[in-house]
């Protein structure tokens, strides 16, 4: 048996540190009681990233430039580390944008490469700018989509891109668009106010908000440009974010699971706790075996995602971790909302806010039914015979 750090599920003394430091900084800056105050604060039109929390977590921690080289900056770290951080930020909906700077964007740049890209990954890593990924969050990374934004010869971007995450408080938007004069696919940046219109829209998750990105003849840079089905970085951010996620519903599941089972030793009926009766018993012990499941699909995801040179395991644990996570963390939010009883279904207790970040996320990045169909091309297996 190998002792690769690539392949150990185990999470190792640098993870495990990295972990308690988020851990302190949330419980600190983000405890549900902050989360709650921000998620009213937003639905009343205040902004609904939390800049200070960010600004901590991406200089003080370093979280923006995790997955940037050394050489750029970051601390070089890889997709195991960022799925620590996600885990974290999972188990507290913190309402910042790791997901969608310093791990989609972030992992955009360094697939397209290039020298505007390491430029841009010098500021992100600094925390000196913010960037989002301007693509809708419902993409799949197994069905490329063309361009809704058109690349003029003049350099500038036009068109509109609905659903994007991370928007509003992005310095620099990274759009692919579709040029004009040869047909080929870019990568372009364009910094936001510079003919680049963010309008929020409604969310069913209050603490990862969406926009829709408006482009009038927006001037940009071309990151980079080639000639296929994806624009360049694009397909690698979006499986990459898609792998990553899976953390993310881990640490929503974990949140859920640990407050339910603190919640029923103390509540009383019957002049009993609650987890002494045995159907809860059985519910909980269910739903602990598939948190157990979702973690060793989550840090699988993760640790080939760490590891280049195994791209076509790391596709499959990919899909695999997606086509279980979502439906776990769905679960467990629900559990936790009934299980509370009445305090559960109140807007004073956070629990809807986990279970409507576990809707939201099992359908961004694809659907858990892309992924179970990427995992049937992936291992070449059958689909059912036509019924005649």
């Amino acid at each position: 048996m190998t002792d690769d750090r690539s392949t150990s599920l185990l999470y190792t003394e640098v993870e495990q540190e990295l972990r308690a430091a988020v851990r302190d900084l949330l419980a600190d800056k983000s405890a549900p009681a902050d989360v709650l105050a921000r998620a009213e604060a937003a639905a009343g039109g205040a902004a609904p990233y939390d800049a200070e929390l960010w600004k901590a977590l991406a200089r003080d921690i370093g979280a923006a430039g995790l997955l940037v080289p050394e050489e750029l900056g970051g601390a070089g770290a890889s997709a195991r580390e960022a799925a620590v951080v996600l885990e974290e930020l999972g188990r507290s909906v913190a309402a910042v944008p790791f997901l969608s700077s310093a791990v989609l964007a972030t992992r955009a740049l360094m697939a397209a490469g290039g020298d505007v890209a390491a430029g841009l990954l010098e500021r992100l890593s600094s925390g000196e700018v913010t960037a989002a990924l301007a693509v809708s969050a419902a993409t799949s990374p197994y069905g490329p989509k063309g361009p809704a934004v058109t690349l003029g010869a003049d350099g500038r971007v036009s068109g509109t891109v609905t659903g994007v995450i991370g928007a509003e408080v992005a310095d620099v938007l990274l759009v692919p668009a579709l040029a004009a004069s040869d047909g080929s696919l870019a990568l372009c940046a364009v910094s936001a106010g510079e003919g680049a219109g963010v309008a929020a829209v409604p969310s069913l998750d209050l603490t990862r908000p969406v926009a829709t990105v408006t482009f009038a003849s927006a001037p940009a840079g071309v990151v980079a440009r080639r000639t296929g089905t994806w624009a360049p970085g694009v397909r690698e951010a979006l499986a990459t974010g898609a792998g990553l996620l899976a953390s993310e519903q881990l640490g929503v599941a974990e949140w859920c699971l640990d407050t339910t089972v603190a919640y029923v030793k103390e509540r009383r009926q019957f002049a009993r706790p609650v987890g002494s009766f045995q159907a809860v018993k059985h519910r909980l012990a269910d739903l602990w075996l598939e948190v157990v499941g979702a973690r060793a699909a989550a840090r699988n995801a993760a640790a080939l995602l760490a590891d280049p040179r195994r791209g076509e395991e790391a596709a499959s644990a990919v899909a695999v971790a997606q086509a279980y996570c979502g439906a776990v963390a769905v679960h467990a939010a629900e559990e936790c909302v009934q299980l509370h009883g009445g305090i559960g279904m109140t807007w004073e207790h956070p629990a809807h806010l986990y279970l409507k970040r576990a809707k939201a996320d099992q359908i961004i990045l694809g659907t858990p039914g892309d992924h179970r169909e990427a995992v049937a091309v992936l291992a070449d297996l059958p689909g059912p015979a036509p019924v005649l």
